[in-house]
């Protein structure tokens, strides 16, 4: 799965055209505003829109926008499918996409680029497909991901995207097809997960980055995720 990687820019000029292979736009900053069959709208950072192979799009965008393209002869399984044309990407790809634009623009290195390109597509790969989300609930998404660690009630959350605490647990429930708290709970034990793989922290200090100070909570919590305890899992 050939991938060629791109920072873009483009003008408040509508263009329009099709290609011969797939495409992901990724906002780095800035929206691009998109119409073709299958979606008519912005697309923000935090999320992807892709154009499918001779997809006819017309599209415009600030000139001081930047954007991560991706040019793909195929396509990993997840989006190969009737996946959603625009979706929301998770936190390591949305740093992934910084580590992108500052290698490419600074130096030319084609073996380097071949491997960026393939943890782009692996990273892709993995992508959990949810759906475009209103913009206040991707707000409480990013607020969460960046304070794992913090003590987050239901009315901080609300004050993040400006709405009372019963409008935001309904909407993100619309929206993200979970609980609030089940989707901080998924986000918690996945980052714990992957702290114990790749890190040599105590299981005390890994409870407390995921936001458990009670490290009998945090075990119980693990265990009931992923049918062991932290101690068993580690490497």
């Amino acid at each position: 799965m050939a991938t060629h990687l791109s920072i873009r820019s483009y003008s408040r000029q509508r263009h329009g055209h099709a290609h011969d292979f797939h495409q992901l736009v990724l906002p780095l900053r800035g929206v691009i505003e998109i119409e073709f069959e299958a979606y008519s709208g912005n697309v923000a950072p935090g999320e992807s829109v892709l154009i499918r192979r001779g997809q006819q799009h017309h599209f415009t965008a600030d000139t001081e926008a930047r954007f991560v393209v991706a040019d793909m002869d195929s396509l990993p399984g997840n989006l190969a499918g009737s996946s959603p044309a625009v979706f929301s990407i998770s936190p390591p790809l949305i740093r992934y996409l910084d580590f992108i634009e500052a290698q490419l623009q600074h130096q030319l290195n084609p073996e380097l680029e071949q491997s960026i390109s393939q943890v782009f597509a692996q990273l892709l790969a993995e992508q959990r497909l949810m759906p475009q989300v209103d913009q206040r609930i991707r707000r409480v998404l990013r607020y969460m991901a960046e304070r794992l660690e913090q003590r987050l009630a239901i009315h901080e959350l609300a004050r993040v995207a400006c709405l009372s605490e019963t409008q935001c647990k309904k909407l993100f429930r619309e929206q993200v097809g979970m609980t609030v708290m089940q989707y901080l709970t998924q986000m918690r034990m996945d980052r714990a997960r992957a702290l114990l793989q790749h890190t040599d922290y105590s299981i005390q200090r890994i409870a407390e980055q995921v936001g458990y100070t009670d490290v009998s909570a945090f075990s119980r919590r693990f265990s009931a995720c992923f049918g062991m305890s932290p101690t068993r899992f580690a490497p």
